[in-house]
């Protein structure tokens, strides 16, 4: 079967942006990238587009609603920061109600969206969240865990280089944790979720790793393990650097020797640990940068899927 691509612009022409530019040149199926949004008319993205030839302006949502091809897009990347989403998402909506936001800031204005755990719920929905980068790599770990044990509690450690944390994630901290803590639980099943982001600052950088700690009711390991192996398999398909760094580990903890969580009391049960390394693809991030690439991964995932339903491919 044959069909004709959708058009894809992506706003933001930093390092999340470029590079989910050449994910989109070199890897779509569904999609084709129309237009590359910047403010700063120097900027390296907005040079390197112009080279592969990518139609550009460095004049913001504003310019992308003013190009000719913007009546003929069908989805928008909005690699931008939480409170520039917000305005872009209302912005371009005056101009076409219908188009399909994917917003890979934390502003959260339409459903998370992980697209191993919940995507088939939302791929008619006009604008989703892709989380963060540490919820796309650990909330797939707390919603394994949690389709085979009830989860009370889950919290992630996202430990990233400081050279691959640019100006949208050192201004997005907080955030980052709020939105983070929130998914956990909306989409990874928590009753409680907990986020923490580390910027490590050693040389050479080192890649992404995130440590996941989850405490449920007693269950099965054996089962609990095959249900996270599995999981990782599934992300490993869009995301090839994601990755155990060891084997998942476990703690029975008693009802005689309970451990007491905030704001949810004494626990006894099974404590389950996941240990999670992120390389990078390095099509445009250097491989230490796997928290930009599985962002960059997982919207183009989530967006390829959502235009093949569209396509009826």
């Amino acid at each position: 079967m044959t069909f004709k691509k959708l058009k894809a612009a992506i706003i933001g022409s930093g390092n999340i942006g470029t590079d989910l530019m050449i994910k989109l040149l070199r890897q779509a199926s569904y999609l084709e990238i129309a237009a590359m949004v910047g403010i700063d008319p120097a900027s390296d993205g907005l040079a390197r587009a112009a080279r592969m030839g990518v139609a550009t302006t460095h004049e913001g949502a504003e310019g992308l609603a003013r190009m000719p091809v913007f009546q003929d897009i069908d989805f928008v990347f909005d690699a931008t920061s939480a409170g520039a989403h917000v305005r872009n998402d209302a912005l371009l909506r005056q101009h076409k109600p219908g188009i399909r936001m994917i917003d890979l800031t934390p502003a959260a204005i339409g459903p998370y969206c992980v697209p191993v755990v919940n995507l088939d719920a939302h791929l008619d929905a006009p604008n989703v969240n892709m989380v963060t980068c540490g919820g796309q790599a650990t909330i797939p770990v707390v919603a394994a865990v949690s389709r085979v044990a009830k989860v009370h509690y889950a919290e992630i450690v996202a430990s990233i280089s400081s050279k691959s944390a640019g100006p949208g994630t050192r201004a997005n901290i907080d955030e980052f944790t709020e939105t983070t803590s929130r998914a956990i639980e909306v989409v990874g099943g928590a009753q409680k979720g907990k986020a923490i982001i580390v910027l490590n600052p050693a040389e050479p950088p080192l890649m992404m790793r995130d440590t996941v700690y989850v405490l449920s009711e007693a269950a099965d390991t054996a089962a609990v393990e095959a249900s996270v192996e599995a999981m990782v398999r599934a992300v490993n398909t869009y995301v090839p650097g994601y990755r155990l760094k060891q084997r998942v580990q476990f703690d029975v903890i008693p009802p005689d020797a309970p451990l007491t969580i905030p704001g949810l009391g004494r626990f006894s049960g099974l404590k389950t640990s996941v240990f999670i390394e992120v390389e990078g693809a390095a099509h445009y991030l250097p491989a230490y940068a796997g928290n930009l690439d599985i962002m960059t991964s997982a919207a183009l995932a989530t967006a390829e899927r959502m235009a093949k339903a569209m396509l009826g491919a």
